[in-house]
């Protein structure tokens, strides 16, 4: 396998389907089953996941919802995903820990480095929900975060799209793909392949990140196969 320890970042959003909100269970069964297969090959799987498909700050806040108590909302939102994300797991045959940033035993064990980096020598998939617990910062940033710290090899952003583009490929027919590209660029470019603070946060810390579709089956094992999946964005 291409990498020994990988940060995959999930969007909320992604775990909707074909719903416009909640959890779609064959999107998510699906997602158990592509983890859960890297997992067997002896990849270390740590995963961050958004919580758009339920509550997302931001839009709160143009709501009338407090800013910090709509990031809070946020955060619960991921916990709820994580948890639901674990039980598929289970019933895929696969051990999974969820890890919260925030203390809410029994629901999930508070967030330690060292806890999270055991799970994944013992073979668990470890599930660090809530974010950075803080709000103002988004999930992209705490895969930042969390993927330096447990010494993740690579960041793999999961998507809706394949890769990244010079310009929205949702939007505009004819955006190129890049196969690679320097943090450098993305910031000359200003594309949005993260937010400035999580990208600033990989770029520091020479975290690799790849962007890539992870709504087309098989697409998460053949990158770790060494495939050309998706786009690498390196320092």
């Amino acid at each position: 396998m291409q990498y020994r320890r990988i940060l995959l970042k999930l969007s909320g959003e992604s775990l909707a389907g074909s719903q416009s909100y909640g959890i779609d269970a064959a999107r998510l069964n699906d997602y158990a089953d592509e983890i859960g297969q890297v997992v067997k090959r002896g990849v270390q799987v740590a995963i961050v996941i958004g919580g758009g498909n339920i509550f997302r700050g931001m839009s709160g806040t143009s709501r009338g919802f407090d800013r910090v108590k709509g990031d809070q909302m946020g955060m619960l939102a991921t916990v709820i995903n994580s948890l639901a994300l674990q039980s598929a797991l289970a019933a895929n045959g696969c051990p999974a820990r969820v890890f919260t940033s925030i203390r809410m035993e029994p629901v999930g064990e508070y967030y330690a480095k060292e806890k999270a980096v055991d799970a994944l020598a013992q073979g668990q998939v470890a599930i660090i929900a809530g974010g950075t617990g803080n709000p103002y910062f988004t999930t992209d940033t705490a895969s930042a975060l969390r993927g330096t710290e447990i010494e993740a090899d690579v960041l793999l952003k999961g998507t809706r799209v394949d890769g990244v583009y010079d310009a929205d490929p949702e939007k505009v027919p004819g955006a190129v793909k890049f196969e690679k590209i320097s943090f450098e660029e993305v910031y000359r470019l200003g594309l949005k392949v993260m937010d400035l603070t999580a990208t600033t946060f990989c770029l520091e810390n020479r975290l690799p990140v790849i962007v890539f579709n992870m709504d087309q089956k098989g697409n998460l094992l053949r990158l770790l196969t060494g495939e050309p999946v998706g786009t690498l964005v390196h320092v």
